[in-house]
């Protein structure tokens, strides 16, 4: 048996034809080398146990060992050539050593069901990849760009560049991540999302490479290159997550080497001792081979890497990106969790929480949104953007015109709509000097919406203080189950780890179901925090987005980034990346890394059980050869594929379960 999985074949260029989603079994080179071992197998058999002469069936039973037995004769003679005892060398040797004392067709069984076995491995190596590599069928491998001059211009999607503009018409699929410039219509986002039903899309909504478009038309700004889509990240980082072993695997590589040698000594000495008591030499030699097969720890070293590998994978289909399988290994450790707030807990873009209208305006909410919007339109500061994206949510669109805009940084805009002068801005800045009672009751207003965690802006018509808005940073619609299950998971509640002002980070905390809140903090103040954890004995798991939570990511035990707005340091540093940004795939990962280290566990113990039993029987009485074969090879596949079940959809699902 290989002592890791072959990693994932790399991605075909853009533009090629994807692979089949699953792996054709034939289509193995161990496979059929395996077909023609127990072929040949098959037909020397029969014709051993009908009595003909061994010129019949000894050629057949050659070609088995042959065909079953030169690949991993080969590589167990270099990976000798290079000091290194390699347990296929050691099921070699002891094939030919049964037939070298007349045990041809023991010998023989033991290199086909080696063969068969070591297909069975390949196998399941492959569909893993398959899991990963089917997402690249999913991106078309052309797409049509439109020219400034309005004409279409079919390319290949990896000559298409950030910020060119391409056309999706009704039922094609999305050639690149983007967003919409104009058009409406339903995508289906199951591929990339999972969500079951079409998602609506309009003018500024995202949309993904390798999507369905519904029946409308699309036009959309590229915004990613096709190597750095959504899915090309997920096959990247997957493959090279592949590549890398955890510290489990490596400790049992560590120790195969030592037990191997062991196990030849043994072998020797089970071979030497009875000879030297007047056993005879075939006996003697047919327990030592016996001995040899079952004490090989080819269950033990193939007992890790599967589960990982699967979780690896399985996790990078729903969006969550494990750089590799130490820290796969590593997520199912944590035992404590700090969260950033903007970006993290939140959505990150403010939003209008808040629209009170002053007494004795005149106004109701619908109006003094609209005359805000209007003259918020032309600005393009982000709390201006969320005031009149609050009026298109409220349907007040189209909005009236705004005539002699001005801006002033740090206290807000002036603009004339419909013959108004309407100023939106702050309101300690648009209040300074006025003492009347409307000034009074604005500020009165203001300052209550502040402590709410809310930032508070006035609005003036005519020089009249009208009403007020309170913007917030949205706390993202899954933000408190997020809260409550990586409690369950930690066995303690998460702290916020934020350098928003106390009163802000301590209103959205309670929203969340946070306690511990640590706000107005730096760079290095998060770095403290979190190696005051660790120095507690605990190991941290820290969630965030930014630049200035890159510092924590990287000494946190395990560190998550979200990736869709995320900034490139901390999208390098971290650990892992949650591509869509949805917070409640975070302690999923973490459940089914438990999970995976639980089935390590069970395999484990498993190859153990079968080891130790099957030595005890060799020694204690007469194991025999076919039945010691078929109990090593056997145990091998059970704990290789005991692992794979986690590349299921229903192990994802069932770690959303776990959870909720």
């Amino acid at each position: 048996m290989t002592s890791t999985l072959t990693p994932p074949r790399s991605a075909p260029a853009p533009g090629t034809v994807a692979p089949p989603r699953r792996t054709r079994v034939l289509a193995l080179p161990e496979a059929r080398w395996a077909l023609a071992a127990t072929v040949a197998f098959l037909l020397a058999l029969p014709l051993q146990l009908a009595g003909q002469p061994a010129w019949l069936w000894g050629p057949l039973y050659a070609l088995a060992y042959v065909t079953g037995g030169w690949e991993p004769g080969w590589e167990g003679l270099k990976a000798l050539a290079g000091r290194t005892l390699d347990v296929d060398l050691l099921m070699v040797v002891a094939a030919l050593g049964a037939a070298a004392i007349g045990q041809v067709m023991d010998g023989a069984l033991l290199i086909v069901i080696f063969a068969t076995s070591g297909a069975l491995e390949a196998l399941a190596t492959a569909r893993t990849a398959d899991s990963v590599r089917g997402l690249l069928g999913l991106a078309p491998a052309t797409a049509r760009r439109l020219a400034p001059d309005g004409t279409e211009e079919e390319v290949r999607v990896e000559e298409l560049a950030v910020g060119d503009i391409v056309l999706v018409r009704p039922g094609e699929r999305v050639g690149a991540d983007g967003r919409v410039l104009d058009g409406a219509s339903e995508v289906d986002q199951a591929s990339i999302t999972g969500e079951p039903l079409p998602v609506a899309k309009e003018a500024g909504d995202e949309v993904f490479a390798g999507t369905v478009n519904g029946t409308g038309a699309l036009r959309v700004r590229v915004e990613r290159d096709a190597s750095d889509s959504v899915i090309a990240r997920i096959v990247r980082m997957v493959e090279e997550a592949s590549e890398t072993k955890a510290p489990t695997q490596l400790f049992i590589e560590k120790v195969e080497q030592r037990y191997s040698l062991g196990m030849v000594a043994a072998t020797l000495a089970v071979f030497l001792v009875p000879l030297a008591l007047g056993d005879d030499l075939k006996g003697a030699l047919l327990r030592a081979m016996t001995f040899m097969i079952v004490a090989s720890p080819c269950a033990v070293v193939l007992a890790t890497m599967p589960p990982l590998l699967s979780a690896i994978a399985n996790a990078g289909r729903h969006g969550v990106l494990v750089k590799s399988a130490v820290v796969m290994e590593r997520l199912g450790q944590v035992d404590a969790v700090a969260l950033d707030k903007t970006g993290t807990l939140t959505e990150g873009v403010p939003r209008v929480t808040d629209v009170r209208p002053l007494p004795g305006s005149g106004l109701g909410e619908r109006e003094l949104t609209r005359l805000a919007a209007a003259a918020e339109h032309p600005s393009e500061h982000p709390l201006a953007r969320a005031v009149v994206a609050a009026a298109r949510e409220r349907g007040l669109e189209p909005l009236p015109a705004a005539e002699d805009f001005g801006s002033t940084p740090g206290v807000g805009v002036v603009a004339t709509v419909e013959g108004r002068r309407v100023e939106v801005g702050a309101p300690a800045r648009l209040l300074a000097g006025a003492d009347d009672a409307g000034a009074a009751r604005a500020a009165v207003l203001a300052a209550e919406t502040e402590e709410r965690g809310r930032t508070a802006v006035l609005v003036l018509v005519d020089g009249v203080p009208v009403g007020v808005l309170g913007l917030a940073d949205r706390l993202r619609p899954d933000a408190a189950a997020t809260v409550a299950s990586l409690t369950a998971l930690a066995g303690a509640a998460p702290l916020l780890l934020t350098g928003d002002n106390p009163r802000a980070a301590a209103h959205l905390a309670a929203e969340a179901g946070i306690e511990d809140v640590r706000a107005g903090l730096l760079p290095q103040h998060k770095v403290l925090a979190v190696r005051e954890l660790e120095a507690a004995g605990r190991k941290v798991l820290v969630v965030g987005d930014g630049v200035n939570d890159a510092p924590a990511l990287a000494a946190a035990h395990a560190g998550v980034a979200m990736g869709r707005a995320g900034s490139d340091l901390a999208l390098e540093t971290a650990d892992a990346v949650v591509v869509r940004d949805e917070l409640a795939t975070v302690p999923a990962v973490v459940a089914l890394s438990r999970r995976a280290r639980r089935l390590v566990a069970q395999n484990l113990v498993i190859a153990g059980v079968f080891i130790a039993g099957l030595v005890a029987w060799d020694l204690a009485g007469t194991l025999p050869l076919p039945l010691g074969v078929a109990g090593h090879e056997g145990s091998t596949v059970i704990v290789g594929l005991n692992g794979l079940r986690l590349l299921r959809e229903h192990a994802w699902r069932r770690a959303l379960t776990e959870t909720a």
